[in-house]
This record gives C-alpha cells, structure tokens and sequence, in this order.
C-alpha cells in the first residue's frame, strides 16, 4: 500500500472534523493536516508504518522509544495526597499509568478523564478533538466522541466541555446518527441509546475553576500545524525509523538468500530419491555439471556485519533525533567512549525527560482536583505534591563512587578504571597511568 492509500486510510478511520465543528458551531484547535499526522504516529505505534510490506516488517522501534521514555519518567515518581480517601481514589486510578502514557508519547498527548469513583478513562491524542487551549497550552475545551454501532447505522456521543474563567467548566452531550462511519449525520435524542438516556444535554459547574481531567502533552515544538496540539515523541526520527526497518529487511534477506544450498543436477534426481532428500538443501537444477559434479555446493559468505553495522548507526542517530542517551536502542558496546561523550548523552535524555516530567506533574495535579471533583471533596483541603527523581544523572555518579571504592580495595586495576571512565582502551589507559614519581608531586 502506497503512503497515500495509507493516508486516504487514516482519514477515513478518523472522526469527520468538518462535520463536529458544524454541528456545534465552534472553532477547531487540530487542523486535517494535524488529524492526519496523530493517525500515522499511531499507526506507526502498533506496527502498521505505511512503508511496510512482505519483506519490510516492523522493528517496532516505536514502542522501543515510547517504553523508554514512559519507564525512566515513572521510574522514581513519588506522589503525596494529604487527604486519605482521594490518595487511594488517585492510586486506583493510575495503575495503568505506564502503558497509557507510552501512548500518549506515542500519539502527542493524552487525557485522564474519570468517570465516577476511583475510574478512569486513558484517552490518547487520536481520541479527543481539541477546541481551545490557555496561553500555557493547557487544554480547557475539548470534545471526546463516543461511537456505537446498531444494525446498519452509526451512531456519535459529543461530551463536550468547556471551562470559562467566568461562567466556571460546562457540559453538553449530544448524539448522533448516520448510516457512514466517516459522516456525522443528524442530530437525535440521547434518550435513543440507552446508555445515553440518563445524561444531561447541558449541565455548569459555575464553581469549577479547573478541566474535570488531566491532560498531558509532550513538550516538542508543533511543527506539523504550529497549533498546541502534541508532538509524537519520536517524529523527529520516524524517517531514520523506516531507514532501520528497512535495513533490518537487508539484513533478514542476506541471511534468507544466503541459505546454504546444494545444486544438484537434474539427472541425479531422476530415480525419485528427491522424496528422501531434505528439500530446503538439495535443489535440483537443467544444468549439465559433468559426469564427476553431479552436485555442487553453494554457501556464499555472509555480509550481516556491514548491514548490522550500518543498522547501528541509523539507531544511534534516532536516540540522537528523539533524545535518547546511546546504548538506548543502538548496541550499548559501540557507544560514545569518551566522558565527555556520555555526559552530553546523558543530559539529552535528562532534559528530555525531565520536560515530560514536568507535563505530567501539570496532568496529574489537574487529574486529582478532577478526582475530588468526581468524589465531593474540592473543599477538603488537600495538598497535592509530585516528585521526581534525577537517576538520569545521580546513576552515573553513584556508579563512578563504586567504581573509585572498588579501585582503593584493589577489586579494579587502574588501568580498567581509567579505560571506563576515559573512553581509552586497557593499553592505552595502562600507558597514561600517572608514574609514581608525578603521583607523588
């Protein structure tokens, strides 16, 4: 399939945009263009990149950068609720925290929204349609559509809600019905689903000075649309991502085409033995090979060093591109040697995710002050408190005490020790060692 059947695809899967910002009237916050690239990121996220096919397959480097980045954010977090029942409600209510923000990181931005209780629902950036973010890119109107499908027609719940500084946060619903999943079509009584009877058309909270969720975003610069909406963690690699799937193929199709193979010649075969011999190594070929070579051996030399190599570098240049410190993705024994080196590495990542970090603190305060919304406690005092580690960095610095500690013991050689910490090989290392006399000055 062609990138632009693959985009036609996305588009058709998407909710229909210039259908909901008629029908209600309002102004969008995520253009086409904007839809578009949040279906190919996700797309991307579960293995089915457009530049795929029989020999091309996913290395699912995607979900490699998503899980990284999500597992080193959460790592170390420690979260403080003074008040006891909302601590527990909140703790429920992030058990799934990990994987959901993988795809938040995955897709540009996410949504907490609770539902009552200590239940919530994960709502990744190609679910929701942004209407208006604050001046800090904060989300404050949003849509979430609900979809159902009865018999032969389609039918679309719009939740949508709208935070004002003055009127305080309002919710409306409205449903839906078309016989196309890509139209919204007309506009019917939520009373026609059952599900949806009960809930309001309209309802305020005039003291509401919050979103009832929280929302996450990832803090990269929208190149897409320069709107607020999120960033893919790892757009900014994803061509150097179809580079390495691609030579991993090369590198599956140099061992597949280099199978070791026996030619035998046609002749040898005629008897019937070809039942009795192992298909995959002998293979029969019209070719005379003379009375003395009725077969012929065919074992090419491998090229997988070169290809793997090559596939090296291209993951060293996506932990490059998406902030990852090397040895991330690419093999951690050819990575930068020198300090210097790994220091920089090192604080690429931590500048990385120490901006996610900080998103998520904003998302996870909101999401408790919706969770004492949900639970009648806005007016219970609470503090909320979030921490984060920097093991990023601290790491580094507690391995090379170790290492000192483990040097005066005499466990390691000065020389192991300098070439670790040096980037010099034990040789070398051994010949820079400070002479006894220099020590001694």
């Amino acid at each position: 399939m062609g990138l632009i059947d693959f985009l036609k695809g996305v588009w058709r899967r998407m909710f229909p945009l210039e259908n909901i910002r008629q029908a209600l009237n309002l102004r969008l916050a995520i253009t086409a263009e904007m839809q578009k690239a949040i279906g190919i990121w996700q797309n991307c996220y579960v293995g089915k990149a457009p530049w795929l096919d029989e020999n091309v397959i996913s290395l699912r480097l995607e979900q490699s950068i998503t899980r990284e980045f999500a597992n080193i954010t959460l790592n170390e977090m420690t979260v403080n609720i003074s008040n006891e029942t909302l601590s527990k409600l909140f703790e429920t209510a992030t058990e799934e925290l990990n994987s959901e923000l993988q795809s938040g990181l995955a897709t540009g931005a996410m949504v907490i929204k609770p539902l009552g209780g200590d239940r919530v629902q994960y709502i990744s950036a190609n679910a929701f349609v942004p209407i208006e973010f604050d001046t800090k890119h904060r989300l404050v109107k949003v849509i979430f559509p609900e979809f159902k499908k009865i018999g032969d027609n389609y039918y679309t719940r719009l939740e949508f809600h709208s935070l004002d500084k003055d009127k305080g946060l309002t919710i409306t619903n409205t449903a839906y019905r078309s016989a196309s999943p890509e139209v919204l079509g007309t506009e019917i009584p939520l009373g026609v689903i059952e599900e949806w009877a009960e809930l309001p058309p309209a309802v305020t909270y005039p003291d509401m000075k919050r979103p009832a969720f929280g929302y996450f975003r990832v803090p990269i610069k929208n190149t897409v649309d320069g709107s607020s909406c999120g960033m893919s963690i790892f757009d900014s690699g994803l061509e150097i991502i179809q580079k390495a799937d691609m030579q991993f193929g090369r590198l599956d199709w140099e061992f597949e085409s280099g199978e070791r193979a026996i030619h035998v010649d046609s002749a040898a075969l005629k008897d019937g033995k070809a039942d009795r011999l192992n298909r995959r190594l002998y293979r029969a070929v019209d070719v005379d090979l003379g009375d003395e070579e009725l077969f012929k051996d065919f074992s090419p030399a491998f090229r997988q060093s070169d290809i793997t190599d090559g596939l090296n570098t291209y993951l060293r240049m996506i932990e490059f591109a998406v902030g990852l410190a090397y040895g991330d993705l690419s093999n951690p024994e050819t990575v930068a040697k020198t300090a210097t080196e790994i220091k920089s590495a090192k604080d690429r990542k931590y500048n990385t995710v120490t901006a996610i970090q900080k998103q998520l603190r904003y998302c996870l305060d909101d999401l408790v002050y919706a969770l004492a919304f949900y639970n009648s406690l806005t007016t219970s005092g609470y503090s909320f408190v979030c921490d984060f580690k920097d093991s990023i960095l601290t790491d580094e610095e507690t391995e090379r005490k170790q290492d000192i500690q483990d040097l005066n013991l005499g466990i390691m050689r000065p020389e192991e020790y300098r070439a670790k910490w040096y980037g010099e090989d034990e040789q070398t290392a051994k010949k820079n060692l400070p002479q006894p006399s220099e020590v001694m000055q």
